[in-house]
């Protein structure tokens, strides 16, 4: 009996210092946490989209233009050959109406986050005003009308566009997912009624020239429900363009041309201005516009 108790108590003292030496020895350690770094957005890449806005005139007046030729012209009909005649034309429209269209571009971002931007934009856009502006008011002669054939001009008209695009770069600065950019670069447009009036009949003249602005644009999430074309981003903007075109038309400061070809200058010692101005317009109109473009690339 005292040997079973002899053997217990040993048993038990060997099982309590194997425990404690246990308790001595190293643990095996966890694995630390994986990091996963929260990516930092950058403009860096390209981008598409489409914008509408509107487009006013910046140097419209509504004051008629008035003038007076000669028979000698040629420019008006009648039985005697002599009798004067006048034509007037309204002037009545602005320059202005709705635009829209589309854009296509690239960014580059020097530091992720913030930080300055560059990069080359390039649009096309429907323009809808400016029209009528050229239309005849009245056109008198004694015993007669305007010769078949005969274009004439409006010697202060300002024309009329159906389109306008633009090549432009951008110089920004990101303040994360909101730039704010300024722009500039080529512009180009054309339209009926260029810088004339006619009475059954319009012209298009192509014209070329600047378009210097600026705006503000905003990256959302990927995730962001209107994502359809699953881009790296989503950005709204709003833009603000001045776009000047030169006059394209050869004809230009003219007030008519007969159908033999002859130009009867508004200078001519036979035309007499009655009112408005006798000098050129570029076409030079304000755009104010919003858009929303999809951009392709790295977050």
């Amino acid at each position: 009996m005292k040997s079973i108790l002899r053997a217990s108590t040993a048993f038990a003292a060997i099982a309590f210092v194997g425990s404690a030496f246990a308790a001595d020895l190293p643990r095996r350690a966890a694995p630390p946490p994986v990091f996963v770094p929260v990516p930092v957005f950058t403009w860096t890449g390209f981008y598409a989209g489409f914008n509408a806005g509107y487009g006013f005139g910046t140097s419209d007046s509504n004051a008629p233009t008035v003038v007076g030729a000669a028979a000698s012209t040629g420019i008006f009909a009648s039985p005697a050959g002599l009798q004067p005649g006048v034509l007037a034309f309204s002037n009545r429209n602005n320059n202005e109406g709705f635009v829209g269209g589309g854009q296509i571009g690239y960014n580059y971002q020097f530091t992720p986050g913030s930080g300055f931007v560059v990069g080359i934009e390039a649009d096309a856009q429907y323009a809808d005003f400016g029209r009528d502006r050229n239309r005849f008011a009245f056109a008198t002669a004694a015993g007669g009308g305007i010769v078949p054939g005969t274009t004439v001009f409006n010697p202060s008209g300002l024309s009329g566009l159906d389109y306008f695009g633009t090549v432009r770069g951008r110089l920004g600065y990101a303040f994360d997912r909101t730039l704010v950019y300024a722009t500039g670069g080529f512009a180009y447009g054309a339209g009926g009624g260029s810088d004339f009036g006619l009475p059954n009949g319009s012209s298009d003249d192509f014209k070329t020239g600047y378009a210097v602005g600026g705006g503000v644009e905003y990256a959302l999430p990927t995730d962001s429900f209107l994502n359809f074309f699953k881009s790296s981003a989503v950005t709204f903007k709003i833009e603000g363009l001045y776009v000047n075109l030169d006059q394209g038309n050869g004809l230009n400061g003219a007030f008519a041309q007969n159908a033999a070809g002859r130009t009867i200058s508004i200078s001519s010692p036979d035309v007499a201005l009655v009112s408005g101005a006798a000098r050129t317009r570029d076409t030079d109109f304000a755009v104010v516009r919003a858009g929303v473009n999809y951009k392709f690339g790295s977050y």
